[in-house]
């Protein structure tokens, strides 16, 4: 179908882009002093102030859902975790974007590491979790040495390690290079690789990593 462009009147966007919004913006890079100039992590200091159900209804009211296939709700993963539970909790980034000619991660990687740092910061305060990994596919070595300055430039102003923003909240994040298994994409089978294991899906139940996980 052809579009026809009227002199003077700018083109109505099909799209309201919201994850990838600074993605091929001109003159945005992926440092922390851009990230910092353009509002990043001003949504982590007013997290840090929430109540942690409080932040979880709010993700679940966003509508906010997964990025895989099954668009899962992610306020409703989060809730996984009782409040009252006792164990260790590790949040785990899926950053192997096996599928073939699937670009949906590396741009955020390659281009905006911060909102991805910054998201999973509120994620670990969220569900009381204090270590964190992002599992990227061997393939995406440059993707990794961004993400890996980007996590330094965050520990260096505050945002993440020990008291963070002086809030008492500790929290690491860390790169994990995988071997480059296709299986890996699938995330039980990514959790056995993180733990050192052949990267087999999980037999199920439990069904939820956040029942029984790293």
């Amino acid at each position: 179908m052809a579009v026809q462009y009227l002199p003077g009147k700018e083109p109505h966007s099909r799209e309201n882009r919201l994850i990838f919004k600074n993605i091929d913006r001109v003159g945005y890079d992926p440092s922390i002093e851009c990230y910092l100039k353009d509002g990043g992590y001003e949504q982590m200091k007013a997290a840090l102030k929430m109540e942690k159900s409080a932040i979880i209804n709010e993700v679940k009211a966003s509508g906010l859902r997964g990025r895989g296939g099954a668009g899962f709700p992610t306020g409703v993963k989060w809730g996984f975790i009782p409040p009252t539970n006792t164990k260790p909790v590790y949040l785990i980034c899926n950053a192997d974007e096996s599928e073939p000619g699937t670009f949906k991660d590396r741009y955020i990687l390659h281009q905006d590491p911060h909102q991805l740092i910054e998201g999973m910061a509120i994620a670990c305060f969220a569900v009381n979790a204090k270590l964190a990994y992002i599992y990227i596919r061997e393939e995406f070595p440059h993707a990794a040495k961004i993400v890996e300055k980007a996590i330094a430039e965050a520990k260096a102003n505050g945002f993440l390690g020990k008291n963070i923003l002086g809030t008492g909240f500790d929290c690491e994040i860390y790169v994990h290079r995988g071997a480059g298994a296709y299986i890996c994409g699938e995330e039980t089978g990514l959790i056995e690789s993180l733990e050192g294991k052949r990267p087999y899906p999980r037999i199920k139940p439990p069904y939820f990593p956040a029942a029984l996980g790293l």
